[in-house]
């Protein structure tokens, strides 16, 4: 914990030593609340560490004045226009973020929008691939199946352009739902999020050579349903392939050999090294295949085709920008400060069942309850959280809690960090485990 009479050159030499090096990184750990919300222009920094995650100073009255070293290392003594198209952080208040996402939009003169659905089947890397399009993580991500409980929606806004990212759960059958007694959302909120699709966006993990082969019951069928709404495959995790010719045998089991109402030239199936976007993969030629098919294990309706890993900047690039092109003319639906719709304690909840599902065995996270104690601000502006974490065994209460507390402690402080890059605040967040009675 940092003293507080430390002194200025102190600090400074902290702040050199875990900040990003250059401006451009500099300016990705800082935003500026909107003005909309009716209070004073503010600048919040963030500085990481175990307990201590930095100041936050108020720009109208900064004490190093507006052209001082400190601002001039960090590279903000002069004004750039380039941040207003910077990832904005999330408000750490709830009655802010609503208000942010009530407020009316900042649109240019001609603006263009579009919504996209996320669609595929559990644990595919929908929500990896979200963070990384948004630019910020805001959804919960995890190796295990479920991690997204219900839709989430994450905003893209560049220029005069808003992508609105829907999020939804892994499409599984009312079956499954009911054996494991999962929520109804997760049957629900895809369908519903299809209503409003202006495209869709369908994920394969290409890795999994278990289901790679063909596309999920209810994924065909939700395609089917809503066959009027544009599509595009997204065939994900190919960095994770050995062999890259394998796509040739996917590409053409996933399209059924159609892709933009053209039959596939087999040779041109893989993508070169130089670009992840396969426009090129169709040639000339009707499409015959009947949507009624009930052996279908494609779909041959899809505009498009990307093969990419959701973890590589570059390859997601080129899937945004595609996004940015398709959206149309039409007014925003939110304000250009809105990166998401849920509110400040629903993603610290859903960032702590994160870990759980991380680190926890087997079917033990799927039994903790969630329930959040505390939330405040401090008087120097730090964000104070207490959860509680139920647990109905007392077996499950000792994994939760580590040998000598280890592992919960090992949580929180890795969700602290998460929540630092939400916020763009100091977060001190308390975990706590009890027994259900």
């Amino acid at each position: 914990m940092a003293a507080p009479g430390r002194s200025g050159a102190a600090l400074l030499r902290t702040v050199i030593g875990v900040w990003p090096p250059g401006p451009d990184a500099a300016r990705e750990w800082v935003t500026r609340l909107p003005s909309l919300l009716g209070s004073q222009q503010r600048c919040v920094s963030c500085v990481s560490g175990p307990a201590f995650f930095g100041p936050r100073l108020a720009s109208a009255s900064r004490p190093n004045g507006q052209n001082s070293a400190l601002d001039c290392f960090l590279g903000l003594s002069q004004p750039d226009s380039s941040l207003n198209f910077r990832v904005p952080a999330v408000c750490m208040h709830r009655d802010e973020q609503d208000l942010l996402l009530v407020h009316r939009p900042d649109m240019p003169e001609n603006p263009r929008v579009l919504r996209v659905v996320l669609l595929g089947a559990p644990n595919v890397g929908k929500s990896t691939l979200s963070n990384q399009l948004l630019g910020r993580k805001v959804f919960p991500v995890s190796q295990k199946v479920h991690t997204t409980r219900s839709q989430a929606l994450g905003v893209i806004t560049e220029k005069e352009t808003q992508v609105i990212l829907l999020d939804t759960p892994g499409l599984i059958s009312p079956a499954k739902q009911k054996r494991h007694h999962l929520e109804l959302s997760l049957l629900e909120d895809p369908w519903k999020s299809m209503e409003s699709a202006d495209l869709v966006v369908v994920l394969v993990d290409v890795s999994d050579k278990w289901t790679r082969n063909q596309l999920s019951p209810q994924v065909l069928q939700c395609l089917t349903h809503f066959s009027q709404v544009p599509s595009i495959l997204v065939m994900n995790k190919v960095d994770c392939l050995k062999q890259k010719s394998v796509l040739l045998e996917l590409t053409a089991a996933l399209t059924e050999g159609v892709v933009n109402g053209k039959k596939l030239k087999t040779r041109q199936a893989v993508c070169s090294q130089q670009s992840n976007h396969c426009p090129s993969l169709a040639a000339k030629g009707p499409n015959t295949l009947s949507m009624g098919d009930p052996q279908r294990i494609g779909w041959p309706h899809f505009q498009e085709i990307f093969m990419l890993s959701a973890l590589s900047q570059e390859d997601v690039k080129t899937l945004k920008q595609y996004l940015l092109a398709q959206a149309q003319p039409g007014p925003w639906e939110f304000h250009s400060g809105v990166l998401t719709s849920q509110t400040p304690e629903e993603i610290c909840a859903n960032m702590i069942r994160e870990k759980l599902l991380e680190y926890l065995p087997q079917e033990v996270p799927y039994n903790v309850q969630q329930k959040t104690v505390t939330w405040e601000e401090g008087p120097n502006g730090k964000l104070m959280i207490e959860q509680k974490l139920l647990v109905p065994k007392e077996s499950h209460m000792r994994i939760l809690i580590g040998p000598k507390g280890h592992l919960i402690s090992q949580m929180a402080q890795e969700v602290g960090r998460d929540l630092m890059n939400i916020f763009l605040c100091e977060v001190q967040l308390r975990l706590s485990v009890k027994l259900l009675k």
